[in-house]
């Protein structure tokens, strides 16, 4: 078996090499291979992401954690069905590269071995009024930090960062001995390969403890903030190898033995390069759970209500995260479906998004007055926000009405972040790239987002844009393309 399986290592001079891309997000799992010389993604396996712990009185203080260990058993199953699917070419898998959530922390041992549950960018914690006064942790750790700070780390502090949770656990006195934090993207590429932790500046940013100019650790906040600098993992740039798929691994995944996994990237920057064909000329709305809206740049700019977040190699990002998005349109959803079995006693229903949509596309443009501020849960500066709807008389009071103007609203939003970005770099786009589930599947979003922005739209060719991109890390990294900007060139988005 094990000479079998080194010989799969080795594709042959004739066969056209693969790489696969592991993404381990929010809601599911997938794994995808990507052939370079067509350009085309020909394998995917999802699943969901069902590693949720969080008990019901967290679920009620805004809390979200996760069984990490069941996280990448899936993301180990998703590979291995890649591979069954692939059957004989599994052979010409050169690499694996991987993503993932790139806010959130896991606290482990030497032995990797789960101190904490993951505790996800989704959580709230450390929002919570804490000790004499009620000052929450980010309150506390931006005035520790200072107001400038945000120039040299990219992003202010906000709940669900690594830092923050960081924080939070060292001033709860909850943080385990001889721990060290590490992203669930790291966590899983040390565990494949056996190797110690490491970390990419894409992730690292996400943590708030980012130096932009030296993508490293930044002395002074780990300084302010008490933060022992051996908690945290090596950086590294990215396309990196983390190392070779040990015995283990590749009994599990039945990849080869030394198989080149990369240090995994963050999932907002894997999905612009899985998405954006030309990162000068395009600006990227991805509308999942969230909303992001982003664009490159070469040079370290920064704003107030921006995030600079390191793109994979050099160059930066800018981006607003946190915005509204399919949460916005299923908290709509929700209600409808309690109207149907509480006042019409309907009785459970199946999904009525398409109902929405066909209800929202025959109202006009305007909403007939009614406007919406679709912000449920708040926004990353924001939180305090929530949404509402104004404008409404008997009239206009429908469903129709009430779904457009959310979707109107979720698009303007979206349309402003981008002009700030665009007023942030000194330059505009000639296209808005369309990425996600929330504007694949809805084509009067996508189509008002495009009219926000008075720019055409495209939307990314592939459902798996994160995957995708980590599957050009890993082409990049064992030498397959040139570089990350060949491998981009590559990729087939017809």
């Amino acid at each position: 078996m094990a000479g079998r399986l080194e010989t799969r290592a080795r594709p042959s001079a004739e066969a056209s090499p693969l790489v696969l891309g592991l993404d381990i997000g929010t809601t599911t799992i997938t794994c995808l291979a990507w052939e370079p010389r067509s350009g085309q993604v020909v394998v995917v396996a999802t699943l969901d992401n069902q590693a949720q712990t969080t008990s019901q009185e967290g679920r009620e203080r805004g809390h979200s954690e996760w069984d990490s260990q069941q996280m990448l058993k899936t993301a180990y199953r998703c590979v291995a069905d890649v591979v069954a699917q692939l059957g004989p070419r599994s052979r010409d898998v050169a690499a694996l590269g991987l993503t993932g959530q790139q806010h959130g922390v896991v606290i482990v041992d030497e032995a990797l071995t789960p101190l904490t549950p993951f505790i996800g960018w989704r959580d709230q914690r450390g929002n919570e009024p804490w000790g004499v006064g009620g000052c929450s942790t980010v309150d506390e750790m931006m005035t520790r930090l200072g107001d400038d700070a945000s120039k040299r780390l990219g992003c202010r502090p906000a709940t669900g960062y690594l830092g923050t949770t960081l924080y939070w656990m060292q001033r709860t006195s909850c943080l385990p001995p001889q721990g060290r934090a590490c992203f669930i993207v790291d966590l899983c590429a040390a565990m494949l390969t056996g190797s110690a932790v490491q970390t990419d500046p894409t992730n690292a940013g996400g943590s708030g403890l980012l130096n932009l100019a030296d993508r490293q650790w930044d002395r002074q906040a780990l300084e302010l903030l008490e933060i022992d600098r051996r908690w945290l993992p090596d950086i590294c740039e990215a396309p990196t190898t983390a190392g070779g798929l040990d015995d283990r691994a590749a009994a599990i995944t039945n990849l080869p033995r030394g198989l080149p996994v990369m240090v995994g990237i963050g999932d907002n920057q894997a999905a612009f390069l899985g998405s954006v064909a030309d990162r000068t000329e395009s600006i990227l709305v991805n509308v999942g759970t969230g909303g992001q809206v982003a664009m490159y740049s070469d040079a370290v700019l920064t704003a107030p209500l921006l995030e600079t977040r390191p793109f994979p190699g050099a160059g930066n990002l800018l981006v607003h995260a946190g915005l509204c998005g399919g949460r916005s349109y299923a908290a709509l959803e929700v209600f409808f479906q309690e109207v149907g079995a509480q006042i019409l006693g309907t009785g459970p229903l199946s999904p009525c998004y398409s109902a929405m949509l066909k209800a929202a596309e025959q109202v006009a443009d305007g909403s007939d007055g009614v406007v919406c501020s679709p912000f449920f849960t708040g926004t990353r500066s924001e939180p305090q926000l929530r949404a509402s709807w104004s404008g409404l008389s008997p009239e206009n009071l429908t469903p129709g009405h009430l779904t457009r103007a959310l979707l109107e609203g979720m698009a303007s939003a979206f349309a402003g972040s981008g002009h700030l970005i665009f007023e942030t770099t000194g330059r505009s786009a000639t296209r808005v790239v369309g990425a996600g589930n929330g504007l694949r599947e809805n084509r009067l979003l996508a189509l008002l987002v495009a009219q926000a922005f008075e720019l055409p739209m495209v939307v990314a060719s592939y459902r798996e844009e994160a995957g995708l991109g980590a599957a050009l890390v890993a082409a990049a990294g064992v030498g397959i393309c040139e570089d990350l900007h060949h491998a981009s060139q590559a990729v087939n988005f017809g």
